[in-house]
């Protein structure tokens, strides 16, 4: 079982940038295919990135595209987020999570929440307009 530390939210002005990460452990960590979601206070946990195992596939939600970049390092056990022009509405809890995604292929990413076994306990990110 994976356990997953969200780290690098804060308060940022608008068009700012921030670098999430999330450090994995308990785990092998190259097996799992990784996810960032958000929560906005009084809306449903929506997706915004997710990675394949090696790295070599990326799927960005249509608002953060442009914006964002995932990326992983599997020798330090540890995905990030990069996050560019930061709007207002990027405003959220950020969660990383992984999903074991046992029969899928290695270029493989979801999108969907419930595919994801792991979660972290979020970070928190504020832009200010």
């Amino acid at each position: 079982q994976v356990q997953l530390v969200e780290s690098g939210g804060g308060l940022v002005q608008a068009g700012g940038s921030l670098r999430l990460s999330c450090a994995a452990s308990g785990g092998t960590f190259s097996s799992y295919v990784m996810g960032w979601f958000r929560q906005a206070p009084g809306k449903e946990r929506e997706f915004v990135a997710a990675i394949s195992r090696s790295g070599g596939n990326t799927v960005y939600a249509d608002s953060v595209k442009g914006r964002c970049t995932i990326s992983r390092d599997n020798a330090k056990n540890t995905v990030y987020l990069q996050m560019n022009s930061l709007k207002p509405e990027d405003t959220a809890v950020y969660y990383c999570a992984a999903d074991p995604a046992y029969y899928s292929g290695s270029l493989y990413v979801g999108r969907r929440d419930w595919e994801y076994d792991y979660w972290g306990q979020g970070t928190q990110v504020t832009v200010s307009s």
